[in-house]
């Protein structure tokens, strides 16, 4: 979006501290270190005060015009010629700003995503298929939060016609205040399930945050359209807390698969069935547990006017992010199924159901690289043994890097490790002390929350 400084300052209650208010801006980011690819563009850096605070690299940020919550004077290496807005708070100024940036889409559809899994699966469909129809601007990476949220709503280009939301949420009132900025007419919930009870404390606290995305929609008369997983209780529940057009996905929704199947990479080919109309898909992504968000991207899609064939081509090439069931292999020629990007209980489980429907030759080993779930509270433990009973049942081998509830529940008839860390993880796949390295006939799921670091190991895995 292209602004002025003036136009910025008066928006956020902001005084032009330094330099020329007709300063032009036409991309905002909060990270000093993406302004040096932003060719041919004049950015506005937003310093956010975080484990670092980003006051300290405005002068080095290459920006043409930043916030500041701090005068000038105390500020190190700011060249003359950078246009300087000085705010109270810097976060507060962005918000502000993104809201202000939201009504100059007044008209278009704003779709807004949450749920416990599968939020950036979506988010990635989604604008796969409506890039395929329109100018469309989604969620770079999971830009899901406070800040993440107003800055995709100002990085959409002027002649964006669709904006996608994901929305994230450690609490109560999380998702409200999101919604008040971003604005959504369109909403989809994914699934409600253990992730961040340790914040949340309940599942039905979690669908109580998660619903504040379907009551935050306009009307039916108004374009309100709410998307709901009908296989989920707690989902479609909240079609009692809006008056917008409800659409349901997945078993029993109107929006479903027929005739599912998995090739030898995971990829699944389905019929899609909904009220437009019918069509064969290919999905460009692995794993049957990513059918549902296919299909709720498919019923966004179709409630805002996208064309069946815009479905069929976005879900067939969606530019998915990183980590995310991506299907590698190392030297030896072993498959890496990398989804290291997060964990919980629900998307481990998924996962490892499609590491056990991936075909492995006569003797070929599955191996699951399970790192820790975060942020589960009291229910941890239990959630942690209760993995690694579902992949002894599925005649999975597991390596429990630094996370030993796994194999809790495991007897010493089930094959399981437990390694201190990395190096050791990488020794016991590739170097083991008993039994033989991982090979071209085995196949191996790395999966773990971000504090696992896991995709370390995938790397030196695929070196």
């Amino acid at each position: 979006m292209r602004w002025v400084a003036a136009e910025i300052a008066d928006i956020v209650g902001g005084r032009i501290a330094q330099g020329d208010p007709a300063t032009v801006i036409d991309t905002v980011t909060q990270d000093s270190r993406e302004i040096a690819d932003m060719a041919d563009t004049h950015a506005l850096f937003v310093p956010i005060v975080a484990d670092r605070d980003g006051h300290d690299f405005i002068g080095a940020s290459g920006a043409a015009a930043a916030l500041s919550s701090r005068p000038v004077a105390d500020l190190v290496g700011v060249p003359a010629d950078m246009t300087v807005i000085e705010v109270d708070d810097t976060a507060l100024a962005l918000t502000e700003l993104g809201s202000a940036g939201r009504a100059r889409l007044q008209g278009r559809p704003v779709i807004g995503i949450t749920g416990s899994v599968g939020k950036t699966t979506t988010k990635d469909f989604l604008a796969a298929i409506l890039r395929a129809d329109r100018p469309t601007h989604a969620s770079h990476r999971s830009f899901n939060n406070e800040i993440g949220v107003p800055l995709t709503v100002l990085q959409a280009p002027d002649d964006t016609e669709a904006l996608v939301l994901e929305m994230g949420a450690r609490g109560i009132g999380h998702i409200a205040s999101l919604c008040a900025v971003g604005r959504p007419t369109v909403g989809i919930v994914t699934v409600v399930g253990a992730a961040h009870t340790s914040e949340f404390g309940s599942v039905e606290a979690i669908a109580e945050a998660k619903g504040e995305l379907i009551e935050a929609l306009p009307s039916a008369d108004d374009g309100g359209v709410a998307v709901l997983a009908a296989a989920h209780p707690l989902v479609l529940g909240m079609a009692e807390r809006t008056s917008a057009t409800v659409v349901t996905f997945g078993p029993g929704g109107d929006v479903t698969a027929e005739s599912l199947t998995l090739d030898d990479e995971l990829v699944p080919r389905f019929t899609l069935v909904a009220p437009h109309g019918r069509a064969d898909v290919v999905l460009g992504a692995r794993g049957t547990h990513l059918v549902d968000n296919a299909l709720a991207a498919a019923a966004a899609a179709l409630s805002v006017g996208a064309p069946m064939a815009a479905v069929v081509a976005g879900l067939a090439e969606p530019v998915l992010s990183p980590m995310r069931m991506a299907l590698v292999r190392t030297a030896r020629g072993t498959r890496i199924l990398d989804d290291t990007y997060n964990a919980n209980p629900l998307s481990v489980e998924a996962a490892l159901r499609s590491l056990a429907a991936l075909p492995v030759v006569a003797g070929g080993r599955r191996v699951a690289v399970l790192g820790e779930m975060a942020e589960l509270g009291d229910v941890s433990a239990a959630e942690h043994a209760r993995m690694g009973t579902v992949a002894a049942d599925l005649g999975i081998h597991v390596i429990a890097v630094s996370a030993p509830d796994y194999l809790a529940a495991l007897d010493g008839g089930h094959a399981a490790d437990l390694a201190a860390g990395i190096p050791e993880a990488l020794r016991l796949l590739v170097d083991p002390p008993v039994g033989t390295p991982i090979g071209p006939d085995d196949a191996v799921l790395v999966k773990g929350s971000r504090v696992a670091g896991l995709e370390r190991l995938v790397a030196l895995l695929t070196a």
